[in-house]
């Protein structure tokens, strides 16, 4: 399967149960949940997937399932967020063999990697796999930014590098990519709280956070914008801009599983160090879903907008 960069693609939650175990059956009904919403794809072992405490094992449970539920319906990717270059080729490697059919890639972690050696690292493991590959570009929060000299020369040598999930906060960005590449790479936006902007300004599609919990909402701001219907889009996003800010918050994982518990489609389990919410904080973003969900809106037909249109 090539990889049409466009349209939702969660970066889902993995699920835990009370026991610190993988939940495959609630991870499922999510799954399930995103389908059904009309989403375009499926990114495993990012951030809200709490990567960095998942063994190599559970990654490979993780990506077998999803690949086994999608049945080649959408492209299912593995995030990659790895500390050597080994480390990241080996898990580019067993993510192709588990039926992966792309990779997002973010820069060396823990090390601030120079711009030469962020180079580097991305172009060993693209020329070790034929997995097409998103670059994760988030300088705000992993405090190294991939710059357009820089993906010049990637995308000189490195053929399936073919996205970017569009992070650094600056919608002109988006305008500047596509002057300088066209179509050659597209876009994803990373950011829930600039997604509808971007999208009107050229970003392809969406790498998207609290459709983990909103699947069908958030696929509807996207087929909306998409079929010029504004207007209708705009509703739904500002309502959904309260919850949209969860994404934004150094506890979104937290925030966005408390949310999908509202929605029955995920629990707030998380792996340690990090905690459950509890206290006033818990509160508070209780009441920003619980005030969401009060005034939640009634969808068109989505999904058949030639149709209406």
């Amino acid at each position: 399967m090539s990889i049409q960069w466009k349209g939702v693609m969660p970066a889902v939650t993995t699920q835990f149960n009370e026991n610190d175990e993988l939940d495959l059956q609630l991870f499922r009904k999510n799954i399930h949940a995103q389908l059904d919403a009309g989403v375009h794809g499926i990114v495993l072992g990012g951030t809200l997937g709490e990567a960095s405490t998942l063994t190599d094992e559970e990654r490979r449970i993780l990506t077998r399932e999803t690949v086994e539920l999608v049945e080649d319906r959408v492209p299912v990717l593995m995030n990659i967020a790895e500390q050597t270059t080994v480390a990241a080729i080996a898990l580019a490697k067993t993510a192709e063999e588990d039926g992966a059919k792309g990779l997002m890639m973010l820069p060396p972690m823990r090390y601030k990697a120079s711009d030469e050696e962020v180079v580097e690292y991305f172009k060993a493991v693209a020329n070790s796999t034929s997995l097409p590959i998103m670059i994760y570009n988030n300088p705000v929060d992993y405090k190294i930014e991939v710059t357009l000299d820089m993906f010049e020369t990637l995308l000189e040598s490195c053929p399936n590098i073919q996205a970017v999930k569009e992070s650094t906060r600056d919608t002109t960005n988006i305008a500047r990519i596509k002057n300088r590449f066209g179509d050659r790479l597209a876009i994803m936006c990373g950011v829930d709280t600039l997604a509808l902007e971007s999208l009107l300004i050229g970003a392809d599609g969406w790498v998207a956070g609290l459709v983990d919990a909103f699947p069908a909402e958030t696929v509807a701001i996207y087929e909306l914008q998409k079929a010029g219907r504004i207007k209708e889009a705009l509703a739904i996003y500002r309502w959904f801009m309260p919850l949209l800010e969860l994404d934004i918050h150094t506890k979104l994982v937290q925030y966005i599983k408390l949310a999908s518990t509202h929605t029955n489609i995920g629990s707030e389990y998380v792996r340690a160090p990090r905690l459950v919410l509890k206290g006033d904080e818990r509160v508070r973003v209780t009441k920003i879903i619980e005030d969401a969900l009060a005034v939640r809106p009634v969808l068109p037909d989505y999904k058949n907008l030639s149709i209406l249109v």
